[in-house]
């Protein structure tokens, strides 16, 4: 006896389909940006920023018909739909990032559009780093850390300063200068 039969398979075809009809017209807080060979680091980051409350953008998760492989303009295209419908981009930076086909340009796309970016190191290490020194570039962005506390996601901005993400998120930058612009006040 196969271990799938037809039904079942075209069963997964439907609900893949299903997944894809499902991100139409919804809003996502979050579109994570990565190379798809940091999958289970991507699943794992996924279900901690959901446990936050947050909706995330995976593209092989909610379109799975896409070819990862190819850079096409349908997949563009969908691709910049997506974006749009999404609050930020978080971008997750791994040896393998530098890989991917995709991450740099959605990086670019969402900046230009939206310019609400955060980078999200994964170090391969045991040691817990709280900086990010990374790639020229990316060092314009905020970048996302643990403030040591579960449930506690951080983002450094531009000013040196720590925010909560949803304060990041639904505020941005604008929180990031008025802090700075206490802190002149204050010295």
């Amino acid at each position: 006896m196969p271990l799938f039969s037809s039904k079942e398979l075209q069963k997964v075809r439907i609900l893949e389909k299903g997944a894809a009809i499902q991100a139409e017209g919804r809003e996502f807080d979050i579109f994570l940006s990565h190379s798809y060979d940091d999958k289970s680091y991507v699943e794992e980051m996924k279900q901690i920023l959901e446990d936050e409350g947050y909706s995330v953008y995976v593209d092989w998760i909610f379109d799975r018909q896409l070819d990862r492989s190819n850079v096409t303009l349908e997949a563009a295209d969908l691709l910049r739909r997506r974006m749009k419908q999404s609050k930020c981009l978080v971008y997750l930076i791994s040896a393998n990032s530098s890989d991917s086909k995709w991450m740099q340009w959605e990086l670019g796309f969402f900046d230009g559009a939206k310019e609400k970016v955060a980078i999200l190191p994964i170090s391969e290490t045991v040691d817990v780093v709280y900086t990010y020194d990374g790639l020229e570039y990316l060092g314009l962005y905020p970048y996302m850390f643990y403030d040591g506390k579960i449930n506690n996601l951080r983002i450094k901005v531009r000013t040196g300063s720590a925010l909560a993400f949803n304060d990041w998120l639904h505020n941005g930058d604008q929180l990031g200068k008025s802090i700075s612009e206490i802190m002149k006040r204050l010295r």
